[in-house]
């Protein structure tokens, strides 16, 4: 067998490769991998050869990767994110076409792949390489590097298409306060400073107390506790909000339903705190509230890149990429376990080169 070799430079690859012949080049790399054993999932650096890869038209060489909630239940060995094993996660992931099969994207261009299966059952971001059908590539939006469009990642790309839709459904400040659950998580955190940045009056729901300081940084007006969304058995509350991003569904949703005005709505993205929601129909029919469903992985690809230029200009969040925190291969197993403990908040990128 040859001996492996790591990549040449995208800038380095060969023209009839830049025209969408495939290399051959049998290439070693370093992934973030989790495997089964007795019965406990361990992650751990391993180094793995691109010949691993499940088959596919792109092959990307990743620079950096985002830290999702799903990644969190895939690395603990969650068989409703993750089939088998052993498997990289990252759902995520922005770097370099090395291999273009289809010549779009081309060999050279800077992408963008985030949701479909990625990370879930085909080997994600995690690893410094990913072999994915071109489909799933969006163009990196002008003026951003990698590490920009992963501080944004799925987390923002699902609440700019939660504010979205209520942009769609005629929400205005004029209205009112718009409530975001989960304000403290990576979905919440973003969509307060772009709703802020569009002039709604913010009022940011977190069971983080002590984040209350940084939300209201992001652009929250108002930082109330989860016991705002506390199961009451009325069917009915008195209406608070004018709209809301909800990321947490389970109670928490029932009780948001309860204490919107009469037309507002709710943009629903998230399954935190549960994927029952358990209400009635009476803020649907005797206060008109519209529940709204947000899909972030299995959307046209046009719908993301529509996302990610809005971001890359008039919805730019200064203070997300600001804020936002790198950590290396080594730091994410502590990093994915708080997550599941409900200890994670704001957004955190993978730099495969730390």
């Amino acid at each position: 067998m040859a001996r492996a070799q790591r990549f040449p430079e995208p800038e380095d690859s060969v023209a009839d490769n830049k025209r969408g012949n495939t290399m051959t080049t049998n290439s070693e790399f370093k992934a973030w991998r989790v495997e089964e054993k007795d019965g406990e999932y361990q992650g751990s650096e391993q180094t793995l050869s691109t010949a691993d890869l499940p088959e596919g038209e792109v092959l990307i060489r990743v620079t950096h990767s985002s830290l999702n909630y799903k990644d969190a239940l895939s690395a603990s060995g969650n068989k409703g994110v993750t089939r088998s094993f052993p498997h990289t996660p990252g759902i995520d992931a922005a770097g370099e076409v090395v291999e273009s099969a289809t010549g779009e994207p081309a060999v050279g261009s800077r992408v963008i792949v985030t949701g479909y299966d990625l990370g879930m059952n085909t080997d994600g971001g995690f690893g410094e390489y990913i072999r994915v059908p071109a489909a799933w590539c969006v163009p990196m939006p002008s003026g951003w590097d990698a590490r920009t469009a992963m501080i944004y990642g799925t987390a923002g790309l699902t609440a700019g298409l939660c504010v979205g839709k209520l942009l769609k459904m005629g929400a205005s400040p004029e209205q009112g306060k718009v409530a975001v659950s989960g304000a403290s998580g990576a979905v919440g955190s973003v969509a307060i400073e772009l709703l802020a940045n569009l002039g709604f009056d913010v009022v940011a729901i977190s069971g983080k107390a002590d984040h209350a300081d940084s939300l209201k940084d992001l652009g929250a007006s108002e930082v109330v506790g989860r016991d705002a969304l506390a199961e009451e058995k009325k069917p009915l509350l008195k209406p608070v909000f004018a709209n809301a991003v909800d990321t947490v569904g389970g109670t928490p949703l029932a009780e948001l339903l309860k204490q919107v005005q009469p037309g507002g709505s709710v943009s629903c993205c998230g399954l935190v705190a549960g994927p029952q929601l358990s209400t009635t129909v009476l803020p649907f029919i005797l206060r008109g509230v519209n529940l709204l469903g947000v899909d972030s992985v299995e959307i046209p690809l046009p719908d993301k890149q529509a996302v990610w230029e809005k971001f890359a200009g008039e919805w730019k969040c200064p203070k997300t990429e600001a804020s936002a925190r790198d950590i290396g291969r080594a730091e994410l197993d502590e990093a994915l376990k708080a997550f599941l403990k409900g200890a994670s908040a704001g957004k955190i990128v993978l730099d495969h080169s730390r």
